[in-house]
């Protein structure tokens, strides 16, 4: 991948999650890896790094911070800076609260993660906020003042996943077929995880519609939490990703969906 689509891709990533507060300068900011997802042993400390890639022209300030975080079954994200119950953000130790990233360049950040011995088997997840600040903030978050009315400039939020005791998804196809998505009806996929660990599908299916124009069905590829059952689109596409104008119904389609411990074989008619 290039670092030009790479760069493409974080900030795609990022721009949801940018506060709505008066943009006092611009936040050029790309992270890498968008997100972790590790294996550890109880015990056992983990150590993890974030490339920190400033785009911009100017030297740019940033706070970090881990919040908690919930996803709902409509795949919507709420970010919780309180600790939810069962929180594994007191097992998390980041290596400082503030960073400078001077232009056009990127900096490594670091961070660590150590489950305590009597930890139970399951998922420890949380957010790693990189934040852009005003100058005049830092010395508020250098002396552990900050809180959520500090003003920020932007915000990208990087998944964790640490998963203990072998915890792992099991996921299941309950339903193929066509539903309402976004306002439209749509092809969709109904999968529930009957796990203790976050799972997603990946992947596309080849597809063809009522006048013989063929193109791929891509799965959306976010989460599906520990319990969850997800109703995920499948999107038209053509084969540079883009996409395409909307099909004729009937649509066929075919082909194999994956997951971290396996495969989904679709073969449907959508109408």
């Amino acid at each position: 991948m290039t670092f030009s689509t790479f760069v493409r891709r974080s900030l795609a990533f990022a721009l949801p999650l940018i506060s709505g507060l008066t943009l006092a300068s611009p936040f050029e900011m790309a992270v890498s890896p968008s997100r972790f997802e590790l294996s550890a042993k109880n015990g056992e400390r983990i150590g993890q790094s974030i490339d920190l890639h400033n785009l911009g022209s100017a030297t740019t300030a940033l706070s970090v911070r881990t919040l908690d975080w919930s996803y709902s079954a409509e795949g919507q994200i709420t970010y919780h800076d309180e600790l939810l119950p069962g929180s594994c953000r007191p097992w998390v130790a980041l290596e400082r609260r503030t960073v400078k990233v001077p232009a056009q360049s990127k900096q490594a950040f670091r961070f660590q993660v150590t489950p305590p011995a009597d930890a139970p088997r399951g998922e420890c997840r949380f957010m790693i906020a990189i934040e852009g600040v005003e100058p005049a903030q830092q010395t508020i978050i250098q002396s552990a003042g900050a809180n959520l009315s500090l003003p920020v400039t932007g915000r990208i939020a990087v998944a964790v996943y640490v998963m203990l005791g072998g915890a792992e998804p099991k996921l299941e196809v309950e339903q193929i077929g066509m539903r309402d998505m976004a306002g439209k009806r749509s092809p969709s996929i109904t999968v529930r995880n009957s796990g203790d660990a976050h799972g997603r599908l990946e992947g596309t299916v080849d597809a063809k519609d009522a006048q013989g124009r063929s193109f791929s069905l891509a799965v959306e590829g976010t989460p599906i939490m520990p319990g969850q059952t997800r109703h995920l689109a499948l999107v038209p596409k053509t084969d540079d990703g883009q996409n395409v104008l909307q099909p004729s119904y009937p649509i066929q389609a075919n082909g194999l969906l994956d997951w971290d411990k396996g495969s989904f074989k679709l073969n449907a008619d959508f109408q």
